[in-house]
């Protein structure tokens, strides 16, 4: 019993000094030290909501929909980009869904009922897009946006959950950011990875039906998850008090927005989305074209874009392990900087300059999106911690969607902007002589943005923010005691 003691040190010595092994065991103390802290349930279901619903679904639904218009309604590019934004709609809508689930039960419970809706919106939406139905491409944008409201609900549910956590123990804000974009990460890299191969074997329609696994996983979720039951004196709560507490959500939020450290960093949020529209079609379309293009086939594509959500899994470890302690302003200024000298890579692919430098296409394209998307998830990272850092306690669900909608305005805007901007460069299905110039004048927006950064404070995760004399005044006008606890469940969840 003596020699036991002795004998273990030197096991766990040895155990630290291999470096598969701490690599290994390093990830599970994290969320071991996460779960002891905010509950197992509620890092459980994270990881399904963001892995699944928002990383799959929204990767691999991105590719196959993209196939969809140009085969099955053989769009241009710049209207399938049209379309295509139409996508961002629900996820605009966030405040209204964090309102429904912090104001609104259903038999009681606040969650529970969001969930399920989510996944039946969802797996209805697919079902109609697999059938004959879709023959009109004005249904079928109907179906693909129904698909959207489903993940958009789920991500809500999940996204008030976080902004709570990240407001009361503010030292895993950060760290909460880290494991949902790790995790969507590795969802898209899963869904882009078997896109390509799935469009290839089943045709661009047939494989829309995987598209049912997602929202039907949410759905089960909905009927699992433990929403604790409001009392019968709050549950007859008339229907005036519920007008009152909309009424005062609606005025909380927009004292709050009115803090110059808020409505500052939304605003440089939804521009430097904006101004750096999107020519992604126009890409897309250029990619798939034999004749003038690089002609990728269907799996590459997919692969292209997997390789892409390594980049960003990239980026958040580097977030995670290098960047999170620098203050908000220093960093996006550094990588704004970086995400605009980038897009130098875009213009030099389209010009074909790859090959007289004797890069090939298929090599060129890999680095390219590696780089990239390691750099745009840097930039992403910062903001989500910004926004939630800036929900006052009491309507925090409400409030990130607030947020989070304001920047999916900008990502509508810029694939607006960007449809606007082929179709005047006249980028069709077979002429891209002129996307070259939309990329240019895009690049040159990138750099122009630096110029608002001015807009983001210059504090870091740990300072406060918003005023806690605010955050408290409006915790006790009981807008909102109601947080989404996800209690002890075999869970998993995902974005």
């Amino acid at each position: 019993m003596t020699t036991t003691p002795p004998q273990q040190p030197p096991h766990h010595h040895h155990h630290n000094n291999n470096p598969i092994l701490t690599l290994i065991n390093q990830p599970i103390k994290w969320l071991k030290n996460l779960s002891t802290t905010l509950t197992p349930s509620f890092i459980a279901g994270v990881i399904l909501v963001y892995f699944l619903d928002l990383g799959f679904s929204g990767s691999y639904f991105r590719v196959v929909s993209d196939f969809y218009w140009k085969e099955v309604h053989k769009l241009t590019p710049s209207h399938a980009q049209f379309y295509v934004g139409m996508y961002y709609i629900p996820w605009i809508m966030r405040p209204v869904w964090g309102l429904l689930t912090d104001v609104f039960p259903v038999a009681g419970y606040h969650r529970r009922p969001y969930f399920i809706l989510s996944g039946i919106v969802g797996v209805g939406s697919t079902m109609v897009l697999m059938s004959d139905l879709t023959a009109s491409s004005v249904l079928a944008l109907v179906c693909m946006v129904g698909v959207s409201t489903g993940m958009a609900i789920g991500v809500v549910c999940i996204d008030a959950c976080i902004a709570k956590n990240s407001s009361l123990v503010v030292e895993f804000a950060a760290d909460l950011q880290s494991l949902g974009g790790f995790f969507a990460s590795l969802g898209a890299l899963v869904g882009f990875a078997s896109s390509g191969f799935f469009v290839h074997h089943l045709g661009a329609q047939g494989a829309l039906g995987l598209l049912v696994i997602p929202p039907a996983s949410i759905l089960v979720l909905g009927f699992l998850i433990h929403d604790v039951r409001i009392t019968k004196t709050t549950q007859n709560i008339d229907s005036e008090k519920v007008v009152e507490k909309v009424r005062m959500a609606i005025r909380n939020m927009y004292t709050t927005m009115k803090f110059p450290q808020v409505w500052k960093p939304s605003l440089f949020m939804f521009l430097s989305y904006a101004l750096s529209y999107s020519t992604h079609e126009g890409h897309f379309y250029w990619y798939t074209d034999s004749n003038t293009g690089p002609g990728f086939s269907k799996e590459f594509v997919g692969m292209i874009y997997a390789i892409g959500a390594v980049g960003s899994m990239i980026g958040v470890m580097i977030y995670h392990k290098y960047l999170k302690e620098i203050p908000f302003r220093k960093l996006l200024f550094s990588i704004q900087l970086l995400y605009a000298t980038s897009g130098v890579l875009d213009l030099m692919f389209i010009l074909r300059w790859n090959l007289k430098l004797g890069i090939p296409d298929a090599f060129f394209i890999i680095m390219e999106e590696t780089v990239l998307h390691i750099i745009s998830r840097i930039r992403w990272m910062p903001m989500l911690v910004l926004c939630a850092r800036l929900c006052p306690l009491g309507i925090e669900g409400t409030f990130f969607a607030l947020l989070m909608s304001i920047d999916n305005l900008g990502s509508l805007s810029s694939k607006m902007i960007g449809g606007v901007a082929l179709h005047l460069l006249n980028v069709t299905r077979t002429n891209f002589t002129n996307l070259w110039l939309a990329v240019l004048v895009r690049n040159c927006l990138r750099f122009a943005t630096l110029l608002l950064i001015f807009l983001i404070p210059n504090a870091t995760q740990y300072d406060v923010l918003v005023p806690t004399s605010k955050s408290s005044s409006i915790r006790n006008s009981g807008v909102e005691d109601l947080a989404l606890e996800l209690v002890p469940l075999n869970e998993k969840l995902e974005i």
